[in-house]
């Protein structure tokens, strides 16, 4: 691995770079805070996949991509003097400071929820009415629901073992289907809400990420039904010719490839 002295040359590289396409490129030049941040999610989500395929490799270039963005969000502000790289540098380094008072102060903790909880009391402290407050209302809402119940579970708002979770699944399952049979679509889709809100507690309670988890499976079935067009063409058959035992068959096949 590269000494400190290596990874601030590479840094600083990279801020000339970034400073010599800002005042000769083009598009570079045409950037602006609103025009970069649809293309900042999607390097975000790229780097999300590259993550969820554990390919080092891949991990390495997104992670590029998003610290290009960070440099570059920096160097707009940077022009109208509202702020600079260092400036984003000293006010991340003074909150992970002030918010870590059992490595930096006399806080003592035993454990990770000692900490998560100390950080939302501190969060508190700085002004934040809520401690949803850090929640992005733009989130996707799986993503959503997975950060409000760990918010609110760091200020002790949470069941006590994952048992009493899974009765919560169930009980939510139990009026979902109540509504299924009135057939009330507004308060169908009200009750389906509360079942994935519910499944995403429990996963929280088992250690498991729900959106990781969901994307897992996306990519399985995505592996899975390629794998069954794919057998389909070298028969020279479509799908819509084909009978779903017929598809079975493949569909099998694909499963013990693709786990």
């Amino acid at each position: 691995m590269h000494t400190r002295e290596q990874q601030l040359q590479a840094f600083g590289r990279l801020l000339d770079i970034m400073d010599e396409l800002r005042s000769k490129c083009p598009w570079d030049q045409k950037q602006t805070f609103q025009s970069l941040r649809h293309l900042t999610i999607e390097e975000t989500y790229e780097l999300g996949d590259a993550i969820l395929n554990n390919d080092l490799q891949e991990i390495k270039k997104e992670l590029g991509d998003v610290l290009l963005h960070i440099v570059f969000y920096a160097k707009i502000g940077s022009e109208t003097d509202a702020f600079d790289i260092a400036d984003v540098a000293e006010s991340i380094s003074e909150k992970l400071i002030y918010r870590h008072p059992h490595i930096y102060g006399d806080v003592e903790v035993e454990n990770e929820e000692d900490v998560k909880q100390n950080w939302e009391k501190l969060k508190l402290k700085e002004g934040k009415t809520s401690v949803l407050e850090g929640v992005p209302p733009s989130l996707p809402a799986m993503v959503k629901a997975n950060r409000i119940q760990d918010k609110v579970a760091g200020v002790g708002f949470d069941w006590e073992k994952p048992e009493q979770v899974w009765e919560k699944v169930q009980e939510e399952l139990n009026e979902l289907n109540a509504e299924i049979e009135k057939g009330n679509t507004d308060n169908i889709e009200a009750e389906f809400g509360d079942v994935l809100f519910s499944l995403i507690n429990y996963a929280r309670f088992i250690k498991v990420n729900p959106e990781n988890a969901l994307e897992r499976t996306n990519k399985k079935f995505i592996n899975r039904f390629q794998h069954l067009e794919t057998a389909a063409k070298k028969m020279d058959k479509s799908l819509h010719d084909m009978s779903l035992a017929e598809m079975d068959v493949f569909w099998n096949a694909a499963k013990k490839l693709y786990k």
